[in-house]
């Protein structure tokens, strides 16, 4: 065998293949950006450059942040206890006409930083500047899926709103083969997008075989307004548009018939779903059991720092599963190994990288961390997904691996200076004080 780049030893591995299978004692062998092997300490002779020693920790695949405006970051707690459209219309979108593209660059730096020290290897995008994004993401050493937010009005970036789809494919292009970042096709909402908006994002999308991203029916204000407008409701809007597809994914989706996610289902639409954030802005229960009950996929997103207030995909984690729990007065709905798999290997297949990462198998790209269990809220240890569910913080992940590069090591960045962008950021926050007046 070939010698290794990274050997990862003496860890109890969650491979979140098939068969959920769990290795005690187990190793994980990296060469290049690839999983060489994943096996038992029985195997031997296995030579590596680096040796990194799980001391007896949990190993598993990075968390995939399905939905999430990272540049955000620099709104936390900007505006809270509010209703939706007061929030954005009265604080967020006047924040953002003055937005620029450093602005975007630091918030996204510091918010590549927070969701690597919590586990998060993956991250799907939409804002504004995405170029930015996409830069600090590489910069990071982040693997993203990105797209700039296209509305009917005019934005800070491209100006006219007619730029936006031509900013895209710009995007797209520019962007093409890089082994860290890609590109989705993301128009903002039903409400603040045309029908041809829509449909012109659609057919870019499907040119470039990439996805197509929209926030659907987050609010029942937002159903409300499109049934007005269109005598439809939103999914039965998007379909007279001929845009639902195994291409698109809808995130938030709370407020949806069992009729709307059946024609989901049937066109095969990812959905990302976002507990937190709609629970903090009183949105609603999104019908997640129902759609895994027809064999959706659905992967987990925090959202944006504005509205939840932190990118912790592990605390999202035991949010999602209580939530319904309690929705449903069901104990077994939305049970551990459900919710690890919509942060890992679902997260993955929603957003189109499935057959690249979210589970530890060989030939998959390595996108790993460890999750050090030597903690009093962590001991004793009986079940390891649920000890990750409902017990262990986004600050428990030790080691980050990305791309079989290694990004965090015993909880030390490797690819970013933290304290600089920090520095920025409070610098920056000075700024959005002047802009808007909690």
């Amino acid at each position: 065998m070939e010698k290794l780049d990274i050997l990862i030893k003496n860890g109890t591995i969650l491979t979140m293949d098939p068969e959920n299978r769990i290795l005690e004692m187990g190793i994980i062998g990296i060469h290049g950006d690839t999983i060489s092997f994943v096996g038992s300490e029985e195997n031997k002779g296995l030579e590596s450059k680096q040796i990194i020693d799980a001391k007896g920790g949990l190993v598993l695949p990075g968390l995939i942040n399905g939905h999430t405006h990272a540049a955000m970051s620099l709104f936390r707690g900007l505006a809270d206890d509010l209703p939706l459209m007061e929030w954005l219309n009265n604080y967020i979108f006047p924040a953002e006409k003055r937005l620029d593209s450093d602005f975007v660059f630091a918030g996204t730096l510091l918010a590549c930083a927070e969701m690597i020290l919590s586990g998060t290897t993956t991250f799907c995008d939409m804002y504004l500047f995405e170029e930015e994004v996409a830069k600090a993401a590489k910069q990071a050493c982040m693997r993203s899926l990105v797209g700039e937010v296209l509305y009917d009005f005019e934005s800070p970036n491209y100006g006219p709103a007619e730029n936006g789809l031509r900013y895209t494919e710009d995007l797209i292009q520019t962007w093409e083969g890089d082994p860290l970042v890609s590109i989705a096709v993301e128009p903002h909402t039903l409400f603040t997008c045309s029908p041809e908006l829509l449909s012109a994002s659609h057919e870019l999308a499907i040119k470039y075989n990439v996805p197509l991203i929209i926030h659907v029916a987050e609010t029942m204000n937002e159903v409300n307004d499109i049934k007005n407008k269109y005598g439809r409701r939103p999914i039965e809007h998007l379909h007279s548009l001929g845009i639902l597809g195994p291409h698109l994914i809808a995130d938030h989706c709370v407020h949806l018939q069992e009729d709307e996610i059946q024609l989901m289902a049937d066109n095969q639409v990812k959905v990302i779903h976002n507990p937190e954030s709609n629970m903090k802005l009183a949105s609603g229960i999104a019908p997640i059991p129902e759609m895994l009950a027809k064999q959706m996929t659905v992967g987990l997103g925090t959202d944006g720092c504005a509205s939840n207030n932190n990118l912790d995909l592990i605390a999202e984690m035991d949010t999602a599963a209580k939530l319904h729990k309690l929705a449903s007065m069901d104990t077994t709905v939305m049970d551990a190994p459900t919710v690890l798999r919509m942060a890992t290997i679902e997260g993955a297949r929603a957003l189109g990288l499935g057959d690249m990462v979210g589970s530890l198998e060989t030939g998959k790209k390595a996108d790993i961390i460890i999750v050090d269990t030597n903690k009093p809220h962590l001991t004793p240890l009986y079940n390891p997904i649920s000890h990750l569910v409902y017990a262990a913080r986004g600050s428990d992940v030790s080691h980050s691996i990305i791309n079989g590069r290694l990004v965090m090591e015993e909880r030390r960045l490797l690819t970013l200076d933290l304290y600089d962008i920090m520095g920025e950021v409070r610098a920056k926050s000075g700024r959005v004080k002047k802009w808007v007046k909690p």
